[in-house]
């Protein structure tokens, strides 16, 4: 099954580090926050993956377009001409699909741009910019249990500020640092597309997911939600990095299971 990945945008709220790259490209750990993305989607079978690129694409495509040697053992170069042979593969036998999907484009319209490389089976999707540990395989067997057009990853999100209870008198009886979202549940990416979501994208430029596509596939009552109550954490903010980052740093990164 392919796996498509929505990079094309700004990431405004990061721009310490998307003035000069895209926000998938941002790194935690030493490695871009897209290749965690694919290396987790990896360790559940999947090895063909389409980028949907749009802000400074190239980027990406630079980092796959030199990353076989990046992670070979042995290669050979003839400094004659310059031509350069792989000898001994990297561990990641990957497939990546990079396409410049406009810089302006929205998330829905993306997905359509891609169709004829996403063909006509079912496709995973997700979002450039967050990592979690749901399981892959139980996602699955909900989605086609389900016979759902669409089926998404539900998360109750972590609140960016700590929980006051407080009694009559003014006095705190009880502080939670980071209380789930009061907000219930949200869309964490992490979905399920059958190939039939092309019919609800009706144009090339101006789609999006979240409000064009998915809310009239909800009206259909097409849309399944798969609820996860582990971890899931995006990175918007220098914050999301840093805290990421530091998981990763304390061993302690729930979606690292290679």
């Amino acid at each position: 099954m392919k796996l498509c990945i929505l990079a094309g945008g700004y990431g405004s709220r990061l721009s310490e580090e998307t003035h000069t790259i895209p926000k998938p490209m941002v790194e935690i750990g030493g490695k871009p926050i897209i290749w965690h993305i694919m290396k987790y989607y990896s360790t559940f079978g999947f090895n063909e993956f389409i980028i949907l690129g749009g802000y400074k694409v190239s980027v990406i495509s630079k980092y796959f377009r030199d990353y076989a040697f990046h992670q070979s053992a042995h290669i050979t170069v003839d400094v004659g001409n310059g031509d350069m042979a792989i000898m001994k593969s990297g561990h990641d036998d990957w497939k990546v699909h990079i396409l410049d999907t406009g810089m302006n484009t929205m998330t829905g319209s993306r997905i359509l741009r891609a169709k004829d490389v996403i063909g006509d089976d079912t496709f995973a999707l997700t979002y450039g910019d967050g990592v979690s540990d749901v399981d892959l395989s139980l996602l699955m067997e909900f989605h086609r249990s389900g016979r759902y057009s669409v089926t998404l990853t539900s998360v109750r999100p972590e609140a960016r500020f700590g929980a006051l209870q407080i009694d009559q008198e003014g006095r705190v009886v009880n502080f939670i640092e980071k209380p789930e979202n009061e907000g219930g549940w949200v869309n964490g990416g992490f979905m399920i597309c059958e190939n039939s979501i092309f019919k609800s994208i009706c144009c090339l430029d101006n789609s999006v997911l979240e409000t064009d596509v998915l809310k009239p596939i909800c009206d259909e009552n097409n849309l399944g939600a798969f609820k996860h109550y582990g971890f899931w954490k995006p990175m918007d903010t220098m914050r999301d990095k840093i805290e990421l980052e530091n998981l990763i740093r304390l061993g302690r990164a729930p979606w690292m299971i290679w």
